[in-house]
């Protein structure tokens, strides 16, 4: 099994590069907009296969950048669109056509929302599919919370052949005091050839060396470009559907999102 090594992380806003890393790509979302270089707001009303409730939306109102922070803002509002109508909107943001990687550190300094039904994640997937659709080609998710579990994060995998023949891997970081909403941490992920590690506020929770695809032999399929994706889903299989509890708006805000590679 590979090594699952701690980093000691600076609890700032500025954060000491870890030794053997160079960074190739950032966004401090310093402004008062998106970067259209670095992002494109994904639009739709279809549930994203997982049967969830919003409707993404590229307004301001779901996405807001101020003060060095950006802000995706879950709301329970009703919202028609092209593809129908929702009794909530949010947004989902990726780098597609604009930035990918094959390897490196993955590192976004993060506080994140909780409350019932709601889902926020930052995760990556193939800029081209290579080897078939969902998940033959591969998911990498970095950074998944469901708000009914406030004090857990999850790393997952996700590979095999494509729906549904696709199988995942992972495991369950469990804060050791205080919650995911009560500040902000470094949530961070080493992908190297034929090897993930995942890191909460430096310490490595996880290592992953065991994958497959269908369509070729290992390391596919992490062996290709893959693109980052930030959102806020509700509802869904995993979370559940919100209910009185839920707190709206559900905002998750990030100070800082970091790519590294080896030098």
């Amino acid at each position: 099994m590979g090594r699952c090594l701690a980093f000691l992380l600076i609890m700032t806003t500025s954060v000491a590069q870890p030794p053997g890393w160079r960074l190739v790509w950032s966004d401090d979302f310093e402004g008062t907009r998106l970067d259209p270089a670095k992002w494109e707001p994904e639009v739709n009303g279809w549930g994203g296969g997982n049967e969830e409730l919003q409707y993404y939306t590229d307004r301001p109102e779901n996405i807001e950048v101020s003060g060095g922070r950006l802000r995706i803002i879950a709301r329970r509002e009703a919202f028609t669109g092209p593809e129908g109508s929702r009794a909530f909107t949010s947004a989902r943001l990726r780098t597609k056509g604009r930035a990918a990687w094959t390897y490196g550190r993955f590192e976004v300094r993060a506080r994140i929302p909780c409350g019932q039904g709601i889902w926020p994640a930052v995760w990556l997937l193939p800029e081209h599919s290579r080897y078939g659709g969902w998940a033959a080609s591969g998911e990498i998710d970095l950074l998944e919370t469901v708000g009914h579990r406030p004090n857990e994060v999850f790393g997952t995998l996700h590979y095999g052949g494509a729906w549904p023949k696709n199988v995942h891997s992972g495991k369950t970081y469990v804060l050791p005091s205080g919650r995911i909403d009560d500040g902000f941490r470094v949530y961070a992920l080493e992908w190297t050839a034929g090897e993930f590690r995942w890191f909460v506020d430096g310490v490595c929770y996880q290592t992953q060396t065991e994958w497959r695809t269908e369509a070729a032999d290992h390391p596919a399929p992490f062996d290709q470009p893959f693109h980052l994706i930030v959102n806020v889903a509700v509802g869904g299989r995993l979370p559940g559907d919100p209910d009185g509890t839920t707190p709206f708006p559900a905002v998750l805000e990030i100070d800082w999102i970091r790519v590294l590679e080896h030098e």
